[in-house]
């Protein structure tokens, strides 16, 4: 048996932070932040025009379409970006939850269940290999989602404008 620094690890294998990094870029929907920047847009562009559509109805009991109907689009939209923010934001903490594991240079860990959380201290290689990861995987995705979020707010506060004005 090997126990090079690199190869040990007694955290269970569904616990470590390389492992929950690899489960979480193959999964359907944090795979988004790792796109090509085109299907991210389509994307986001899905979840904004099916959020609009969902509020059109709950926006169109507030501003009937033939006295508001500017002020109905504008609410639907803005309804819409809330729901898109909600989605951008969980796939903000989903990676950012897994910058952290891999950032972290003391990883907690359960054997067996909540009751014995354990404490491993990263051997530097690992912890090296881990923070290259986040530097030049993570971040990028992080920083992506990040951009996106401010333009949905400038967007929102945008709408949010136009519904006070008119």
């Amino acid at each position: 048996m090997n126990n090079s620094p690199t190869t040990f690890c007694p955290v269970p294998e569904e616990q470590q932070p390389l492992n929950e990094y690899d489960q979480l870029k193959e999964s359907w929907f944090f795979s988004w932040g790792n796109m090509e920047m085109v299907c991210y847009i389509r994307k986001v562009t899905w979840v904004w025009f099916w959020a609009t559509l969902i509020f059109t109805p709950i926006a169109w009991a507030s501003f009937p379409f033939d006295r508001y109907p500017i002020k109905l689009i504008l609410s639907a939209n803005l309804g819409g970006m809330f729901l898109l923010s909600l989605v951008l934001l969980r796939l903000y903490l989903g990676w950012r939850y897994i910058r952290d594991r891999l950032q972290t240079e003391k990883l907690t860990y359960e054997e067996s269940g909540w009751y014995d959380g354990q404490i491993w201290r990263k051997p530097e290689a690992v912890l090296q290999r881990d923070r290259l990861i986040v530097s030049y995987q993570i971040a990028p995705i992080l920083a992506r989602i990040q951009q996106t979020s401010f333009i949905v707010v400038a967007i929102a506060i945008g709408l949010i404008s136009g519904l006070w004005l008119l």
